[in-house]
């Protein structure tokens, strides 16, 4: 997560707890945090991009996803004041750029995140505008990166690197103005896919305890679409005392179509149910 203080966003956006943020535990999930950060998004304002489309000279493109983080550090609760999410653009590339931001509630850092999108054209990515960098600039943030993200290895995109799967349809409701799932709904059936392997690995009856991850980093690498029966592989990397972290990865048969790395809390799960014996 970002060492940058609030000061440094050009945009702030109060954002209104909802109840469908919250998770088994009462407050905000996740899943929550990221629709925050997409609210947030959604209202940034690019005035010279926005007046280059409305006249027609910029042709027919896309925005869409590459990568895409979340992070929630601390609970907020419905019954907590409005949260601010702080906004700015930390990379801008030839043809995608990077959204950072960070969540407050009661001036305490409670999450954030960041997401790179690609401006995209029928016949592959578009270069940036000048108008559309100009705009960005704008809204630039200090690169408060230590190092370059690695990029997930070539076998995460294999089946056999997945010891347990879970089973998923895509429904309608989970499809966007894009004609694809939707990739808030993704981060959904990552959250499944650790349920499902939670609730085999210690082997109980009824509701097992919410081990829901706290922070997400997926990759975008093909389309999911609708109608579509998928699976979501997950095999445990390490972990330790209070937490779990797994990598993840979506299967549409034998073709990844994204991958993930999560940390979840461990709870009661023994070292035997995340070791060499997990549930396949």
């Amino acid at each position: 997560m970002s060492p940058l203080s609030s000061s440094v966003f050009p945009v702030q956006c109060d954002i209104r707890v909802r109840q469908g943020d919250l998770g088994r535990d009462g407050a905000a999930s996740t899943v929550g945090v990221a629709r925050w950060l997409e609210d947030a998004r959604i209202r940034v304002r690019m005035p010279r991009f926005e007046r280059l489309v409305a006249a027609g000279e910029f042709g027919p493109h896309q925005i869409i996803f590459v990568s895409q983080s979340i992070e929630r550090v601390a609970p907020v609760y419905r019954t907590d004041a409005d949260v601010q999410v702080h906004t700015g653009i930390r990379r801008i590339g030839r043809s995608s750029f990077t959204y950072e931001q960070v969540v407050f509630a009661g001036g305490e850092r409670v999450g954030g995140g960041e997401a790179t999108v690609l401006n995209l054209g029928a016949a592959g990515p578009l270069a940036l505008p000048e108008e559309l960098i100009a705009d960005l600039t704008d809204l630039s943030v200090p690169d408060s990166s230590e190092t370059a993200t690695t990029r997930p290895g070539a076998e995460r995109a294999q089946r056999d690197h997945y010891p347990f799967f879970a089973p998923l349809r895509a429904r309608i409701g989970d499809v966007d103005a894009n004609q694809h799932v939707n990739y808030l709904a993704l981060t959904t059936w990552y959250d499944e896919a650790v349920a499902a392997f939670t609730t085999v690995a210690m082997d109980e009856d009824g509701l097992v305890p919410d081990l829901s991850p706290s922070s997400y980093r997926i990759d975008y690498i093909g389309e999911v679409t609708y109608p579509g029966d998928y699976e979501i592989g997950v095999r445990v990397r390490s972990f330790d005392v209070d937490s779990v972290r797994y990598e993840l990865g979506i299967f549409g048969g034998s073709t990844c179509l994204g991958v993930a790395d999560a940390v979840g809390a461990r709870g009661a799960l023994s070292p035997e149910s995340l070791g060499p014996g997990r549930p396949h």
